[in-house]
């Protein structure tokens, strides 16, 4: 019943071939499923396609090899072709070349030389500008001036061989591998029309001299502006200096040399007899100006790095300035020959510049005293003073901690009395306190 309906249904199913193999009294059956019978027929189809394709092959690989040989053939005579073309027009350009080869040394040499004159300069210079910069000179020029390669930088080889690679390079003659593709695209470029290979090296060999000149001009500016630069900063430091009071003294060539190269040491003693320069031009002159100007703003500012311009309590408020005032214990007129710094009791007192401390201790009505003698009639006191931690003879730096504050001599209450005398005679310290800032831009 179940297997009717289910025919009903879904219809007649449909049956699959058996395959009956008999050997003798064996007899074996098997299935044909469709797939199977799929899968057989795609085998044979590409057997039969491998098939025509090997016999295609065989009979027509006779032609293909000809045709690709052919091919190969031309292809190799037309580049054999090329190559000969390019050869006669590399003969030919050679050949102009021998003729103006001499004349194009005798050029390279004159620019050797003159390429190695600028060489030589930019070496002394390099020295002196990093001297400059260093020091803080500038110029409106902030790097040295640009030098072509050829020109400069790099020196070119004085033979025969290293000046013909020297001009082909100037004249933009590059060798470069030929492409097959590009036959009139020559090793040499050929001169225009109208102008030979000497006038065409004439004309470049003008250019490249006019480009050095320019060079050496720049450098001669540059030194020229250094030179200058220095001068207005040590006349800048001298001006400012001497409206504190100090008069900075120009010194000579003799006076500008370092004390250690005069000192006889082993290792800096120098001397011999004089011999005049070996070269006296212009250039020679400029570099000894700045040399002399960069000598001199060296001296300038270590003068000036030895006066007091330093402040001894930075943290501290001025109270009182230096002048006539009313006297707190006599209430009359006196002179305070310094001004006074509110500092509480154990502030730390620095040294204003660098000296030798010339005296230490209780002193009359300045209580604990620190003087320093800072050469050159300048001198500074520190007074009011609770603690001393230097001593008479002890050599001190700018900025060095040399006592701290109190309240000990004629004094109202915790503060730093500072002085600064100028061949014995008090000066007012304010002077040298806005000088101080007016110097910051010139001193380092």
């Amino acid at each position: 019943m179940s297997g009717h309906q289910a025919n009903r249904a879904f219809g007649k199913r449909k049956e699959n071939h058996v395959l009956i193999l008999a050997s003798g009294d064996k007899v074996r059956h098997m299935t044909v499923r469709p797939w199977m019978a799929a899968l057989a027929v795609s085998f044979a189809g590409v057997c039969s396609i491998g098939y025509l394709a090997a016999t295609s092959y065989l009979v027509l690989r006779d032609d293909l090899i000809g045709g690709t040989i052919a091919r190969q053939a031309r292809m190799q005579h037309e580049y054999e072709d090329r190559i000969t073309a390019l050869r006669a027009q590399v003969d030919r350009v050679t050949s102009r070349q021998l003729l103006d080869q001499q004349v194009v040394e005798e050029k390279v040499e004159k620019l050797l030389r003159q390429q190695m004159a600028l060489t030589s300069r930019n070496g002394k210079l390099g020295a002196l500008v990093e001297r400059a910069e260093s020091s803080g000179v500038t110029t409106a020029t902030d790097a040295p001036a640009a030098i072509e390669p050829l020109a400069y930088e790099k020196r070119a080889d004085a033979s025969s061989s290293g000046s013909v690679k020297a001009i082909e390079k100037l004249m933009g003659l590059n060798v470069a591998p030929v492409s097959a593709a590009a036959v009139p695209a020559l090793a040499y470029a050929a001169p225009s029309v109208g102008e030979s290979s000497s006038d065409r090296a004439d004309r470049i060999f003008s250019k490249v001299t006019l480009s050095l000149k320019d060079v050496e001009r720049e450098q001669m500016a540059r030194v020229q502006q250094l030179t200058d630069g220095a001068a207005r900063t040590s006349d800048a430091i001298r001006s400012i200096v001497g409206r504190a009071g100090v008069d900075l003294p120009v010194g000579d060539v003799a006076a500008m040399i370092p004390a250690s190269e005069t000192s006889g040491s082993a290792d800096t003693a120098i001397g011999g007899p004089f011999v005049e320069p070996a070269s006296n031009d212009d250039f020679g002159r400029s570099l000894a100006a700045l040399d002399t100007a960069l000598i001199e703003l060296d001296r300038t500012r270590a003068q000036a790095r030895k006066l007091p311009f330093g402040n001894p309590s930075p943290a501290s408020d001025i109270t009182s300035d230096f002048g006539n005032r009313l006297d707190p214990f006599l209430g009359r007129l006196a002179l305070h020959a310094g001004i006074d710094f509110r500092a509480t009791i154990g502030t730390r007192i620095r040294s204003a510049a660098p000296g030798t401390v010339t005296n230490a201790g209780l002193t009359g009505g300045y209580g604990n005293m620190v003087e320093i003698d800072h050469g050159n009639g300048v001198s500074t006191r520190y007074a009011h003073l609770s603690t001393v931690l230097v001593k008479a003879g002890d050599q001190v730096k700018a900025g060095e901690v040399i006592a701290k504050s109190g309240n000990t001599g004629r004094s109202t209450g915790p503060h730093l009395h500072y002085e600064i005398r100028l061949n014995g005679e008090a000066v007012d310290p304010m002077r040298f306190l806005d000088a101080s800032t007016k110097l910051a831009g010139y001193m380092d």
